[in-house]
């Protein structure tokens, strides 16, 4: 027998609505504008199929960003190698896909050690950095012949010790921090300037079992201005020149790291993402001309080595959510919940991320908090974003979120979604959606704990 739904009722509330900004002083509200589709993979098509929320992969453009920022520096310095940074997304999938369009590993932990081993990334293909090395990632890493830039003096005596281990010269790289922007990262590595770097050197060059062949310099995360790694560049080279000279060894690399910016919009930042962002181009010059310049002056033609992530990975993931409620706040502005929270979307803290909706509401946009499921207030995606008006169903698309997101997202108060690759194929997972079961997996109740107290 049919049942009569109830409507709900809502008090009413004078809502300021405001069609598209299209005053020369304002621009287009692109936020506004309608996303369907990526690539030809219509965006409700995705959510019957795997749900909501749902992480979203473009094999497509995630090819063509490295291969776009490759070409950049091979034709300007053909001896580069690009070491994809794992941390900024290791899931399997986006790793074998850049190994395959020839990615090195760029990894900091021997669990990303472990995800490169598992890919067929042979050990003279990975570059290993990192503030803490436990012994047995160091010995693998020695007995691999990877590449350990070393980060401080305590990790030089152990490679020392390793090298006696197993009666062998073993070769290393050296991290170096210089003065550069501020905050200064001089967490990492020797310092330039107080002359640590040349000491390292020496002792290294003293124990007659190191042999430093190569430097590295990360300046920084999100760096959108390319005159820092100029800077990097021409001090990185002057040192290596400078050691070359002093020890009687030869530089075959300098790794210039990683930390190119994206198309994300920093909350600091009045102007968008889109248009501070520098081009690969643009970093390509930054760093290529003036270690051309140096080229000469060194024993052999080191080897260029950048490590980027956030550059390659971030315009090629998305994460789709769902409007489940929508409410006023106490002053009146417009908030909605939707089914993603931070614990999916952590760079939100960060970040002004481009959301937009799936569908057009005309010309009309107004200003919304968007919220997300977790019992926590801290829990906001975005905020001040003007969209057409939402209501529960509506889905919303959230752009560029394939750096630190899914490396740092957590379980908390819901398990974690599925993963999807888009590729002529068609859509599959990649990673499948966590249940309880998984989460769970490893605890152990003692058994003394399942027995309850008598009344």
């Amino acid at each position: 027998m049919f049942k009569a739904t109830k409507d709900i009722y809502e008090k009413p509330m004078v809502t300021r609505h405001s069609p598209f900004a299209l005053t020369k002083h304002a621009g287009m509200v692109f936020d506004a504008m309608p996303f369907k589709e990526i690539d030809g993979f219509a965006i409700e098509g995705l959510l019957e199929k795997f749900g909501s929320p749902l992480y979203v992969i473009s094999e497509k453009t995630l090819r063509n960003k490295y291969r776009e920022l490759r070409d950049a520096f091979v034709s300007r310095y053909p001896n580069t190698t690009i070491a994809y940074s794992y941390k900024t997304n290791y899931l399997s999938a986006v790793c074998a896909i850049l190994a395959q369009e020839g990615a090195w590993a760029e990894v900091v932990s021997g669990f990303e050690y472990d995800i490169a081993e598992s890919l067929g990334i042979p050990g003279t293909q990975i570059v290993f950095n990192g503030p803490y090395k436990p012994t047995q990632d160091l010995a693998r890493a020695v007995e691999d012949r990877a590449i350990v830039n070393v980060d401080s003096f305590n990790e030089l005596y152990q490679l020392e010790e390793l090298a006696h281990r197993y009666n062998k010269t073993v070769e290393i790289g050296l991290r170096v921090n210089m003065q550069l922007n501020c905050p200064t990262w001089d967490k990492f590595g020797f310092n330039l300037e107080s002359g640590q770097a040349f000491e390292a050197c020496r002792k290294a060059s003293s124990t007659g079992r190191l042999r430093v062949k190569g430097l590295h310099c990360h300046a920084g995360t999100y760096l959108a201005d390319p005159t820092i790694y100029t800077n990097v560049a021409i001090k990185l080279a002057e040192l290596g020149i400078k050691l070359e000279e002093e020890f009687g060894i030869e530089i075959e690399f300098l790794d210039l790291g990683g930390g190119f910016a994206s198309p994300n919009t920093l909350h600091k930042h009045l102007m968008p993402g889109t248009t501070t962002c520098p081009t690969f181009d643009q970093y390509a010059e930054a760093i290529c001309t003036p270690l051309k310049r140096s080229l000469e002056r060194f024993v052999g033609s080191p080897r260029l080595i950048l490590e980027p992530g956030r550059s390659i990975v971030d315009e090629s993931m998305f994460l789709l959510t769902t409007v489940v409620a929508t409410k006023r706040s106490a002053l009146g502005s417009k908030v909605v919940i939707v089914d993603a929270g931070v614990n999916l979307l952590p760079t939100a803290f960060y970040f002004k991320h481009d959301i937009s909706p799936i569908h057009s509401a005309g010309m009309s946009v107004e200003e919304v908090t968007i919220c997300g499921p977790l019992c926590m207030q801290i829990d906001v995606l975005r905020q001040g974003v003007r969209l057409p008006p939402l209501q529960k169903g509506s889905v919303l698309v959230i752009k560029n979120t394939g750096a630190y997101n899914f490396s740092q997202s957590m379980q908390f108060i819901f398990t974690r979604p599925g993963i999807v690759l888009l590729n002529n194929n068609g859509a599959e997972y990649v990673k499948l959606p966590e249940s309880t079961q998984d989460v769970r997996r490893l605890e152990r109740v003692p058994k003394r704990l399942l027995v309850r107290a008598k009344k």
